[in-house]
Formats: C-alpha cells, sequence, structure tokens
C-alpha cells in the first residue's frame, strides 16, 4: 500500500467514524483493544500513604469544617493513576475520617456497603442499627448496605479510622441512593456486642433466617482476629506467599463479611519474605503494626517502599506483590476480590 493509499484510506476512515458519531455509533475496531486486552490494565497505580505524613493534615481538617457541615469529615486517598476520580483503586473508594473528642456524626444510609478500620483513638463508637460498637485499634466495623449508622465520640482523644467502600459498584451500576435520619439521634435497639453474642459464638437464635445481605456481626474486635491468626502461626503452615493470613467472614454462612468487599488480616513473622504473587483483585492494606518493605510490580514498572504502623498503600489489579517484614507486621487488607470470586473472573499467580 502506498502512502498516498494508506493517506487516503485513513482520511476515509475519519470521514467514516464522523458519520458513525452523527448517528450514534462508535467503531468497535478503534478500541477493541483497550477493552479486551491481553491482560488486566489497571488505571491505578502503586501508591503508599504514610501516616506520619498525612496525619497532621486529617487532624486540622478539625478546624476547616465540623461535623455537621461535612456530613463526614473524610480526607479521600486519591490514587495519582486516578486523577479526579476519588478512588483509592480502580474498584474500591477510601478515605481517613476524623471525629474529635464531644463530636458527633448524625445517622444517615446509603446503599453503598462500607467497612471502618480503626487507626487511632478509643471511647468512640459507631451505631449500626441501633447497636453500638466501640472502637479500638485494629477493630473492623462492617457498614452494611442500607443501615442506619452514626458515630460519636466519648473519649478525649481524636479519633481516626480508614473508611473503604464499594461506591464505585454502586454507582457504576445506577444503584446509589442516600439518607439522612430524621431525628440527631438514632434510637438503640441492642445493647453492645449484641450482634456478636447472637450469631458470632457458633450459634444462632432459634428461627434465625439468613438475609441475602453483609454479616449480621458488625463489629470484628483486633484482639480476637490477632488471637486466631497468632494461633494459626503457631499450630498451622506458613504459606510461601502470605505467611499466615485469614479472612473476616459472616459468621452464619461462611461467605465474606461484606458481600462487595473482602477483608483479610495477614501476619508476616520478622525476617520473613513472601513470595511475589499477584491476583486480579484491587487491594487496600493498612499496616497494623510492624516495619517493612513491599515490593509491587516486576521489571521497570515495579515500585518499592518501606511501611510502618498506619501506613495505607494500593495495589492495582494483576500487579505482584511481595512483603519484607523488619518486625513481625500485622496487616489489613481489604480488595474486590469478593465480586470478582461472585463473577467468576478472579484468577491469582503464584511465583
Amino acid at each position: 500500500m502506498t502512502r498516498e493509499h494508506a493517506a487516503g484510506r485513513e482520511a476515509g476512515n475519519g470521514d467514516y467514524r464522523q458519520r458513525a458519531a452523527a448517528a450514534g455509533l462508535v467503531p468497535l475496531w478503534t478500541f477493541f483493544g483497550e477493552w479486551f486486552s491481553a491482560e488486566p490494565r489497571a488505571s491505578a497505580v502503586a501508591y503508599r500513604w504514610r501516616y506520619a505524613d498525612v496525619r497532621s493534615t486529617v487532624l486540622d481538617a478539625a478546624a476547616a469544617v465540623s461535623t455537621a457541615d461535612a456530613e463526614r469529615r473524610v480526607l479521600v486517598l486519591e490514587n495519582p493513576g486516578l486523577p479526579g476520580r476519588h478512588l483509592a483503586t480502580d474498584a474500591l473508594y477510601a478515605g481517613l475520617q476524623l471525629i474529635m473528642p464531644g463530636e458527633s456524626a448524625r445517622a444517615h444510609r446509603h446503599t453503598a456497603s462500607a467497612l471502618r478500620l480503626i487507626v487511632e483513638g478509643e471511647n468512640t463508637y459507631t451505631a449500626v442499627a441501633g447497636e453500638r460498637c466501640y472502637m479500638r485499634r485494629g477493630d473492623l466495623i462492617v457498614t452494611p448496605s442500607w443501615a442506619w449508622h452514626e458515630h460519636r465520640n466519648e473519649g478525649g482523644e481524636p479519633t481516626i479510622w480508614l473508611d473503604v467502600l464499594d461506591v464505585p459498584l454502586i454507582r457504576f451500576l445506577g444503584a446509589g441512593f442516600s439518607e439522612q435520619y430524621s431525628e440527631p439521634e438514632h434510637p438503640k435497639r441492642a445493647p453492645p456486642g449484641d450482634s456478636r453474642l447472637r450469631y458470632g459464638q457458633g450459634l444462632v437464635p432459634v428461627g434465625f433466617a439468613r438475609s441475602t445481605g453483609a454479616s449480621p456481626v458488625f463489629a470484628y474486635p483486633f484482639e480476637y482476629a490477632y488471637e486466631a491468626l497468632d494461633h494459626l502461626r503457631t499450630h498451622g503452615e506458613r504459606d510461601a506467599c502470605h505467611a499466615f493470613k485469614m479472612e473476616y467472614i459472616d459468621p452464619t454462612s461462611g461467605g465474606p463479611a461484606i458481600p462487595t468487599i473482602s477483608t483479610f488480616l495477614q501476619l508476616v513473622p520478622v525476617g520473613f519474605a513472601t513470595s511475589p504473587y499477584r491476583s486480579t483483585a484491587g487491594q487496600i492494606v493498612m499496616a497494623v503494626r510492624g516495619r517493612g518493605r513491599v515490593t509491587i510490580g516486576r521489571g521497570v514498572e515495579t515500585v518499592t517502599f518501606d511501611y510502618e504502623p498506619s501506613d495505607v498503600w494500593a495495589v492495582p489489579s494483576w500487579q505482584h506483590v511481595a512483603v519484607e517484614a523488619a518486625e513481625e507486621s500485622v496487616l489489613f487488607i481489604a480488595s474486590d476480590e469478593a465480586v470478582h470470586r461472585k463473577l467468576g473472573v478472579w484468577r491469582e499467580e503464584r511465583s
């Protein structure tokens, strides 16, 4: 094909695309390679938010806006690969929420499911469906879709937690609703710890009927989760890619604690380096304990950074990740694996 012929053909294609666009049509062949790539191409990049760097900015938000004016005083962890999209990974939103002593955040609800992983503070509660869940560092609190929830700091120090929500999925599906509670405070429906004692002890009330939503257990205290993880370390086998890793589940079904977000707690012993591992699930990770180094990717795109307690990092889909623990490390992980598994598209690869 001559250069003149090629130029003429390209001009003809341009004319054709314009005619197609005028008819509300787009030729698939112009973006087929992008949509049907040989393997996942995440827009998010590997990135770490150092807690020591961002903590002061989070605390300064108390002077910038009140909980009444902000609805929720949150600093969003926006991935540099997703500018303007307000997301930590392609499929998950994350942020650091602050509530000061004596403050409260009034009850609301939304179709997006949420989790809270407590970073610092005590004597603060999240009330879910009228049950108060008092929070301490490392505790996981689940907020099911369309459940009323509110927060109050009854202590003397600021409380900060990591929020992770499935907002991108809900927005993509066009299923986003939210509602403010009509009164200043939602009434108490059950005493603190009720859901764990009612559903999380290997027993359920006679006549209990499992719904299709999230776990009826709202609070997963860190002390119990770490005890189970430490027991696995003592009496189980160490996995080359994960060291010791356990999943938070709905004890009434065995499925994920949140239908759309998988949550895990991982223990990497001091001096251990995990083998590179990747899966189709994007991940948000927080170091609950320990220091070490994370390597994400391979080849020229490899990113390596050190981590300390409370640091948060994003692992994009289908990127190799390896952890080397300078101190015993306990890592909390939230990912969209639950959705991948339900859709039958989840894959993993061990190196």
